[in-house]
């Protein structure tokens, strides 16, 4: 089993930055990948980014060049550096892990105002 605990959602305006970070715990030798999904009210949770375990990112293309995906392996942390946020990345977020099983967090709430 992994826990995963998401946090740094809020509401910013547009244009403005956040850091969400994912605190793991359990089995986190397991972990093969983590990342990022968001869900926009009234629409199906959509991909974001993600980390392989040897450290190469992937980033859907309406984000690419806006955000950032990291992973501190010492205090098993992922992290989304948001960055040039729209209306549109309004969302919960939530952090994803497969060990191999899939494992998901409770998510985290962005607001992006116009």
């Amino acid at each position: 089993q992994v826990q995963l605990v998401e946090s740094g959602g809020g509401l910013v305006q547009a244009g403005g930055s956040l850091e969400l970070s994912c605190l793991a715990s359990g089995r986190i030798v397991d972990i093969l990948s983590m990342g990022w999904y968001r869900q926009a009210p009234g629409k199906e949770r959509e991909f974001v980014a993600q980390i392989l375990h040897g450290g190469v990112p992937m980033y859907a293309n309406s984000v690419l060049g806006r955000f950032s995906i990291s992973r501190d392996n010492d205090k098993n942390i992922l992290y989304l550096q948001l960055n040039n946020l729209k209306p549109e990345d309004t969302g919960v977020y939530y952090c994803n892990a497969r060990a191999p099983n899939e494992f998901w967090g409770r998510g985290t709430q962005v607001t992006v105002s116009s």
